[in-house]
């Protein structure tokens, strides 16, 4: 029984330090507490039981697309990992949110933000995929490789897997884990731990290098998207 115990101390002890050791250089985003650092509608997100919470309802719908904007940064080169749940409170299964990056205010009185989205949604389509808010659309689709040219053309250049196989990785309704990756033009994204897009952006007068991160909350049906474990590591 000693020996067992001590086996189970050092392999304990062995997957705190690669915790430590993977979680290195990273700052959080969010204090569990409050939305310090964070600006967005008071009359749609919150901190509830720890974690920022988005919420719209018939009686305070979203007019358009608004967000929740990190106000300590506009970083261009970074890793970011998140945890999220998104449900659908209404009978046609609809919600939508993503968590943008190098972007940029458009419209500061409702919190309006455009550039890149990591994609995230009730239903089976687009979570993982790059979205581009207000601008190119969608660049990425779940599994895909892609190369945008200088003059815009899109190139899939190979595949992560099918887009049906890489779907069943998304816990639904529960907790995922987001991370995303950007260095220079290349772009990442992965949930619990599986690549779901790769971009290599060539077009320069498109690509944005620096911006804001951001939480969307989409206009529509009543829905909620929550969010928890945000930190971010700046990259060389």
């Amino acid at each position: 029984m000693k020996k067992l115990l001590t086996t189970i101390c050092v392999m304990g002890l062995l997957a705190s330090g690669f915790y430590v050791k993977a979680e290195e250089g990273f700052t959080s985003m969010f204090n569990g507490k409050d939305l310090a650092g964070w600006d967005g509608s008071p009359d749609l997100w919150s901190v509830r039981e720890g974690v920022i919470t988005g919420q719209t309802t018939k009686e305070k719908p979203a007019r358009e697309n608004t967000f929740l904007v990190w106000t300590n940064g506009q970083p261009g080169d970074f890793e970011i990992r998140c945890s999220f749940r998104i449900e659908a409170n209404n009978s046609v299964g609809f919600a939508n949110s993503g968590v943008q990056y190098r972007s940029k205010i458009v419209k500061p009185s409702y919190w309006v933000v455009a550039g890149y989205q990591a994609d995230m949604e009730a239903g089976p389509n687009y979570t993982g995929g790059l979205y581009e808010e207000k601008m190119r659309g969608i660049l990425v689709s779940r599994g895909q490789k892609m190369l945008v040219h200088s003059d815009g053309k899109k190139e899939v250049t190979g595949s992560l897997g099918s887009t049906a196989d890489l779907e069943k990785e998304i816990h639904k309704g529960d907790w995922n884990e987001y991370v995303i990756i950007a260095k220079g033009n290349h772009l990442q994204q992965f949930i619990n731990g599986k690549q779901m897009i790769d971009l290599v952006d060539e077009q320069t007068d498109k690509a944005a290098t620096t911006g804001v991160i951001a939480l969307q909350l989409h206009a529509g049906q009543p829905m909620t998207v929550q969010f928890k474990d945000l930190r971010i590591k700046m990259l060389q």
